[in-house]
């Protein structure tokens, strides 16, 4: 860092609000904040003590930009759209792959009613949850499908189904339905999936007496088993506290470098489900928390209120997100907030001595690495082949920051089936190297290979041959029993390892994970390949309908692990039955 520079350029900051971001030697943006007030937010960053984890980041800026906007709402949406555009190692990204499971009744003339998981990708429809997990979603909707005759086939043909047959399904393809017929199913359902389940729980006793007195027991009893299943459906979801409707209460807790955020989803006065985020923190936890709000409803549906503690300005963040905010001082909803501060600081108290010593120890095997490579090593890429037999040739690349995963530049490579395990090795490093130098990317500082001295050559040739000096070669090395127990230089010589020593376990992660990438790659591939052999010998599949499939189950064990049910709402169910046979029955 250029100090004079640096004290130039923060001198002329403006003192108007706006979205900064902070850049390492590479240029590449390692944190994106935003601020009331440009100047002071700016300069707080370089003057006075941090703690360790502030400390560190600060210690990889060498430069920062700056966008000036007209007021602290612009820079709040301007700080997330630049964190989601380029996702900082150092804010902290709350949004994972994991997304909960939620019902939805489609608004069409006859409407179906599915398990979703995107509640963006159809705005007319209604979305109820989230759901604790698939199961309790899955339970819920079969429930209410034994109870009212949704339509399940995804496209409407000319004759009616099975579930016609079953008595499941009202038959609109064939027969005339009046569409207020499932309007008013459409109502009853939205009523008992926002908690109110005395109108289908009277109508199941009533029809159950009705059976019974007929004498037709068998169908008394199914009214019994359906009733029994509400009960339990409800049950497995539900703390019981008021009847005051639908509300979201987050609060954060930050402590040691860390913070804390613990949510309660209430639905009709029922706590549904909790949300928890535990992360390492670099800014200000006040912002970080408003930036956490801001990333978790940019994916998940809002509640009538938001209900939030007192000291978090809501200024800009109510007009963001356009929903009503509470600061509760006082009755339900502050014991609401109580609870889940009490629950944020327990997890956090039990979670962070874990946290603190892993954070120490990989520090320490960096550095250990780093000693042993007389070189820098906090950007590492390892590279694996998988294959069988020669067939679907496979090679991963991952790619650990500071000793930590880094997904995002995670890369497959899908290599010429003839080649040697060495021929395969250099083909992905010539790849993944010269197009790093075509698009100008950022190097990794050491490359590390799972091989001995022949892996490592095969890695120096392609290098000098891309004219790439820059980067440390080294291989791990295994003993008689297959286990690593050293590292291999460039030149041959073995760097022992102790076995017990935080930077041999930091290796076997990184080992571990570069064979899971690559595996997990190559049992896709072969899916697929198996997958489509088999659904092209099948009698009514054709191109369109292989693609929804595949599309809908995502791979071939998915698929075989699919019901006639569950496929047939991607196909008609004469099809799904074909399919569900061929992948059983091997034919």
């Amino acid at each position: 860092m250029d100090k004079n520079y640096m004290k130039a350029k923060l001198s002329t900051l403006s003192e108007a609000p706006g979205s900064y971001q902070m850049k390492d030697k590479n240029g590449e943006i390692i944190y994106v904040g935003k601020a009331k007030n440009l100047h002071n937010r700016v300069n707080q960053y370089f003057v006075g003590a941090h703690d360790f984890k502030t400390t560190k980041m600060v210690s990889q800026i060498e430069d920062f930009d700056f966008i000036v906007t007209n007021s602290e709402k612009e820079a709040l949406v301007l700080e997330i759209n630049l964190i989601k555009k380029y996702r900082p190692k150092y804010n902290i990204m709350f949004i994972d792959d994991t997304s909960y499971p939620y019902i939805k009744i489609t608004k069409e003339d006859f409407p179906r009613l599915l398990i979703a998981r995107d509640t963006k990708k159809d705005r007319k429809a209604k979305y109820f949850g989230p759901f604790p997990d698939a199961s309790a979603a899955r339970d819920t909707q079969k429930l209410l499908q034994s109870i009212y005759p949704f339509r399940r086939c995804t496209k409407m043909h000319n004759k009616v189904c099975l579930y016609y047959h079953m008595g499941q399904c009202l038959g609109p393809c064939e027969y005339e339905i009046d569409k207020h017929v499932y309007q008013d199913m459409s109502d009853k359902v939205s009523r008992f999936l926002n908690g109110d389940t005395k109108e289908i729980e009277k109508e199941l006793t009533s029809k159950m007496k009705e059976a019974s007195e007929a004498l037709e027991f068998e169908k008394a009893n199914e009214y019994k088993q359906i009733l029994e299943s509400i009960h339990r459906v409800i049950d497995k979801q539900m703390i019981e506290l008021d009847q005051k409707g639908n509300k979201d209460a987050f609060i954060y807790y930050a402590d040691r470098g860390y913070l804390a955020i613990q949510g309660f989803l209430v639905r009709r006065g029922t706590i549904l489900n909790k949300e928890f985020r535990l992360k390492a923190l670099y800014g200000d936890a006040e912002e970080e928390f408003i930036s956490f709000l801001l990333q978790y409803y940019d994916t998940h549906p809002k509640a009538s209120e938001l209900v939030l503690p007192q000291e978090v300005d809501i200024s800009s963040l109510e007009e963001v997100l356009d929903t009503h905010i509470i600061q509760p001082q006082k009755g339900y909803r502050k014991k609401l907030l109580d609870m889940c501060y009490e629950n944020a600081k327990k997890q956090l108290d039990q979670k962070f001595s874990i946290i603190e010593q892993q954070d120490e120890k990989t520090e320490e095997a960096i550095r250990k690495l780093e000693e042993l490579a007389s070189h820098p090593m906090r950007r590492v890429e390892l590279f694996d082949n998988s294959h069988t037999g020669g067939v679907f040739t496979v090679a991963s690349c991952v790619v650990y920051e500071d000793g930590y995963p880094s997904k995002k530049d995670y890369r497959l490579y899908r290599l010429h089936t003839t080649n040697s395990d060495v021929d395969s090795m250099k083909e992905v490093l010539y790849r993944r190297y010269f197009r790093l130098l075509k698009e100008e990317e950022r190097f990794p500082d050491g490359i590390i290979v799972d091989g001995g001295l022949i892996q490592i050559n095969a890695a120096k040739e392609i290098l000098d041959l891309l004219g790439i000096t820059s980067i440390k070669i080294m291989g791990l090395v295994k003993d008689d029993h297959h286990n690593t127990n050293a590292l291999m230089d460039t030149d041959g010589s073995l760097l022992p390892i102790d076995k017990d020593s935080s930077l041999f376990f930091l290796l076997t992660r990184m080992q571990d994970e570069v064979h899971r990438v690559a595996i997990s790659y190559h049992r896709k591939l072969r899916a697929k390949a198996q997958t489509k052999s088999i659904l092209d010998e099948i009698e009514g599949v054709g191109p369109k309908r292989k693609k929804k499939l595949l599309k809908e189950f995502k791979n071939f064990t998915n698929l075989k692990a699919a019901s006639i049910e569950e496929m047939s709402q991607v196909v008609p169910i004469e099809i799904a039955k074909k399919v569900y046979d061929a992948l059983h029955n091997g034919q």
